[in-house]
Formats: structure tokens, C-alpha cells, sequence
């Protein structure tokens, strides 16, 4: 793995971990209009860690992906 593809997962990663906090954040307070306060938050960070994790594959996967094909066109134009 290239120091360029450890990169990208990590952007991902990052991706990941903010969409965990504003999923949390957002889903704790409408969730809290609804269910009493010891499930509530637990659902709600239930959903976030999901999303995130969904997230961070789809978005660290894009990123990979769109650097392997810059440097497969990157290496066509250099032959």
C-alpha cells in the first residue's frame, strides 16, 4: 500500500469520524423529543456509529479508487 493510498483511507477515516459526530449530535436531540433519555442517546449513537463507518468505506474507497486511476492515466501519458 502507497503512502498515497494510507492517505486517502485516512481522509476517509476522517470523513467517517465527523460524520459520527454530527449524526450523533443531530439524531440525540430528535431522538430525545421522542424516547426517554437512557435509550435515546444509546439509539442515537448506534445510528452515528453505523453511518460513520458507512461513511468512512464509501469515502475512503472514492478517494483510493480516484488516486489508482490518476496514476494509471499519469503513467499512460509518461509512455
Amino acid at each position: 500500500m502507497s503512502p498515497d493510498s494510507v492517505a486517502a483511507w485516512a481522509t476517509g477515516v476522517g470523513i467517517g469520524l465527523l460524520s459520527v459526530m454530527v449524526v450523533w449530535l443531530v439524531g440525540s436531540r430528535v431522538i430525545a423529543l421522542v424516547l426517554e433519555p437512557p435509550l435515546g442517546p444509546s439509539l442515537a449513537l448506534a445510528g452515528a456509529v453505523v453511518v460513520g463507518a458507512v461513511a468512512a468505506a464509501i469515502s475512503g474507497r472514492q478517494l483510493s479508487k480516484r488516486l489508482a486511476d490518476e496514476r494509471r492515466r499519469d503513467a499512460r501519458h509518461r509512455s
